[in-house]
């Protein structure tokens, strides 16, 4: 059998240990900043962003008073071009030359 006081002090080491390990978790060095948005880790000037991991062409957007927009991205030799009006009508056509 071991001697009270030496008891006490393994288990006093033991429940300082863990504090330690267990407040370094909630130390800054492991936080890690939740990105929102992952296509903030391109820069502006790139043609394309980052969704879900892959890489999309980024379109040159164009938005009108009324509400109607025109986008068009362009894809190696190909170009896409988003449409859509005040009237709400959609409209997308794709050329390659």
């Amino acid at each position: 059998m071991k001697p009270l006081h030496l008891t006490f002090f393994a288990g006093t080491a033991l429940a300082v240990a863990l504090a330690f390990v267990g407040l370094g978790a909630y130390s800054p060095a492991f936080a890690q900043p939740q990105k929102a948005n992952q296509a903030s880790s391109v820069p502006n000037n790139f043609p394309y962003e980052i969704v879900n991991g892959r890489r999309v062409p980024k379109g040159n957007k164009q938005v009108g008073s009324d509400g109607s927009w025109r986008e068009e991205i362009k894809d190696g030799p190909c170009v896409t071009l988003k449409e859509k009006n005040a009237a709400g009508e959609y409209r997308e056509v794709r050329k390659c030359d």
